[in-house]
């Protein structure tokens, strides 16, 4: 399976197209918190020590995910990149609609990627001609959401054949009773969790896999020392750190998904919703993605998304601000005029 790497946030792309500065965007093209964790002055010693492996981030995240086992790591990406190479070669599946780093991660590594379409997602028995499953719950972008009873059967069925389930909670901390970190600890699983989404800390590079110490093990051997950087696991110490700030913005933003998916159907769209964004199948996404950036809107484009499924667009949510509110709705009232016949996620 080929696919493009492709990523929302990409402004400077935006901004060369459209001529418009990037201070000029509301940019709800990536599934980021816009209100994210407020970052206070950090000691001088972080940035002038090297990382310190053992300054206790790796224990304030297993606990503060619900696990066993915690391994910081330079975001999400370097487990992706990873990890396909500590896994015994097989055939891998992962979504066609889903986060396009994961396909050509395993295909490098030398496994056989499967393609599954939303359907797949669906049989209860989607493991059984696999050897690792690849599983972005809730998915970016269809925001498709796996019940942990689920998961936890294909995780046994793929580990009695000495296999994995490979989990990315990315945009779990929304709902963290859905996680299967409390069970990562099992051989055959790992479940990867970021900073980037809920937190808004997407810039400062820190994520975690939760995974028996074993494979958290050859994992470190594999990346090395100072993975994480100072600053970085500092920050990342305070956010995890700070359960008020997650108690509160945890029902800001579930309050905030809604608005955003009721102001979609309102303009005729039909969404499928995550608290920190909402997805749109539409015919014309192209067209629609188009207009709404004449008007300094900016959207994730899914022109693309093979298996058959209809082009779409994402859209995170605006700052919370009345401007930032009112200025999609006047895009979409305009945008929605040269778009028709949305089609249900």
């Amino acid at each position: 399976m080929t696919m493009p790497i492709r990523h929302g946030g990409d402004l400077l792309a935006a901004e060369r197209r459209y001529g418009r500065p990037a201070a000029g965007w509301l940019d709800l093209s990536t599934g980021i918190n816009p209100d994210g964790y407020p970052v206070p002055a950090l000691p001088a010693d972080a940035w002038q020590r090297l990382p310190q492996d053992d300054d206790g981030l790796a224990a304030l995240a297993a606990r503060a995910c619900g696990a066993a086992h915690a391994l910081p790591v330079a975001g999400s990406q370097a487990a992706i990149r990873a990890l396909p190479l500590l896994l015994r070669p097989g055939r891998t599946g992962v979504a066609a609609q889903g986060y396009s780093e994961y396909a050509p991660a395993f295909a490098r590594a030398g496994h056989e990627v499967v393609a599954l379409a939303e359907a797949d997602f669906a049989r209860p028995d989607l493991p059984a001609r696999l050897d690792h499953l690849v599983v972005v719950n809730p998915n970016n972008p269809t925001a498709r959401t796996l019940a942990p009873d689920t998961l936890l059967r294909w995780h046994a069925q793929l580990a009695a054949r000495g296999g994995t389930l490979l989990l990315d909670e990315a945009f779990m901390d929304c709902t963290p009773a859905l996680s299967l970190a409390a069970h990562a600890h099992r051989p055959g699983l790992a479940v990867l969790r970021s900073l980037g989404k809920f937190y808004g800390l997407a810039g400062v590079r820190c994520g975690f896999v939760l995974a028996e110490p074993a494979l958290l093990a050859a994992l470190s051997a594999h990346l090395g020392h100072w993975t994480v950087a100072g600053p970085a696991r500092a920050v990342a110490r305070l956010a995890l750190a700070d359960t008020a700030w997650q108690d509160a913005t945890r029902a800001r933003l579930r309050q905030s998904g809604e608005r955003l998916a009721t102001l979609l159907r309102a303009h005729g769209l039909a969404p499928a919703s995550h608290a920190l964004f909402s997805w749109v199948q539409h015919a014309d996404a192209a067209q629609l993605h188009d207009a709404l950036a004449r008007q300094g809107v900016w959207t994730r484009l899914f022109d693309a998304p093979g298996n058959g499924a209809p082009p779409s667009l994402r859209l995170g949510l605006p700052p919370a601000r009345d401007d930032a509110w009112q200025r999609l709705d006047a895009a979409l009232a305009s945008a929605c005029g040269h778009a028709s016949n949305p089609t249900h996620a």
